[in-house]
C-alpha cells in the first residue's frame, strides 16, 4: 500500500491548542515526503492566507483547499474558487440579521470583513483566523468574490443553531460546525472533500492512495472519502463515529506520529 497524498485539518487536528506544531519533525518529515512524491495538502475552514503563514519556506510548496472546499490553491496558483451570485449573499444576510445569536465573517477572496460594530475581542479574535480581515460600515460595500460565511455564536446552541440555519437557508448553503461556538455556510457540494478530489483528479491520485486528518464536522466528508482517514483522539463523536482510523491527539503530535508510522510501516500500514 502506497500514499501519495496526505491532507490535514489545522485547528484541533495538525496544530495543538496553542496553535503550533513541532516544525522541526514535521520539515524532516516534509523532506521525506518530497522524495517519496507524497503531496501535502492543508484542507481548513480557515483563508488561504491565513494557513499559509504556518509553513514558512516552503508556503508556496504545498496546496490548501482553503475556506471548507470554497478556494483551492496549487503551489501558489488558483485552482479553484467559489462565487456565491450577490443575491443569494443578501438573501442569507437578512436571514442571520434575524437572529440576534451570529457574529459574522464574510468570507471573500481577497479579504474577509466584519462589520465596524463588532467587538475588539471578536475582531482579534477571527484575525487569528483571517489574517486579511476589514471593518466595513455595510456588508452592501464589500466588492468582492464570496467564498462562505463564518458564524460565531453560543458554544452551548451551536447545533440547534446549525440545524435551525438548514432549515430556513439549507437550500443555497450548507451550515456546518467547525467546533463549538463555530458555524460555516457553504455552497452545497463543495467541501473539503470535493476540494482534495479535485486535487486527486488533477494529479492522478485514487481514494486508495489518500490519508486524512480531521477532528470537527466540517472534516466528515473528507474523511469519508479516502480510504485512510483519521480522526483525532480530540475530535467529537461525530468524527469519530464514521472515520475508519484513530490518530493520538493533536497536542501530542497525532498527526506527526501517524505520519511516523507510515513510514515505518506500522499500525493500521502493515503490509
Amino acid at each position: 500500500m502506497t500514499i501519495k497524498l496526505i491532507a490535514v485539518d489545522m485547528d484541533g487536528t495538525f496544530l495543538n491548542s496553542q496553535m503550533k506544531y513541532d516544525k522541526e519533525r514535521f520539515l524532516k518529515q516534509y523532506v521525506k515526503m518530497k522524495e517519496l512524491g507524497i503531496r501535502f495538502v492543508v484542507a481548513s475552514g480557515n483563508q488561504y492566507y491565513q494557513l499559509k503563514s504556518f509553513f514558512g519556506d516552503i508556503q508556496d510548496e504545498i496546496s490548501y483547499v482553503s475556506e471548507n472546499g470554497a478556494f483551492i490553491m496549487e503551489q501558489g496558483q488558483e485552482v479553484f474558487a467559489v462565487d456565491l451570485p450577490k443575491k443569494d449573499v443578501q438573501f442569507i444576510l437578512e436571514e442571520l440579521v434575524t437572529h440576534n445569536k451570529f457574529s459574522i465573517v464574510l468570507c471573500g477572496k481577497e479579504s474577509a470583513y466584519v462589520l465596524e460594530s463588532v467587538s475588539d475581542s471578536f475582531f482579534k479574535t477571527m484575525n487569528k483566523y483571517y489574517h486579511r480581515l476589514k471593518k466595513v460600515t455595510s456588508f452592501n460595500d464589500v466588492n468582492d468574490q464570496i467564498l462562505k460565511f463564518a458564524l460565531s455564536c453560543p458554544d452551548e446552541e451551536t447545533l440547534q443553531l446549525r440545524d435551525l440555519l438548514h432549515s430556513r437557508i439549507g437550500d443555497i448553503v450548507t451550515p456546518v460546525s467547525s467546533g463549538h461556538g463555530s458555524i460555516d455556510l457553504i455552497v452545497p457540494s463543495f467541501h473539503k472533500a470535493s476540494g482534495i478530489q479535485l486535487l486527486q483528479e488533477k494529479w492522478k491520485i485514487n481514494d486508495n492512495e489518500t490519508m486524512a486528518f480531521g477532528d470537527g464536522g466540517n472534516d466528515i466528508e473528507m474523511l469519508k472519502h479516502v480510504k485512510y482517514g483519521f480522526a483525532m483522539e480530540n475530535g467529537s463523536d461525530e468524527v469519530k463515529n464514521i472515520a475508519k482510523y484513530m490518530a493520538p491527539s493533536n497536542n501530542d503530535s497525532g498527526v506527526l506520529e501517524i505520519i511516523d508510522q507510515y513510514f515505518a510501516k506500522q499500525g493500521p500500514f502493515k503490509g
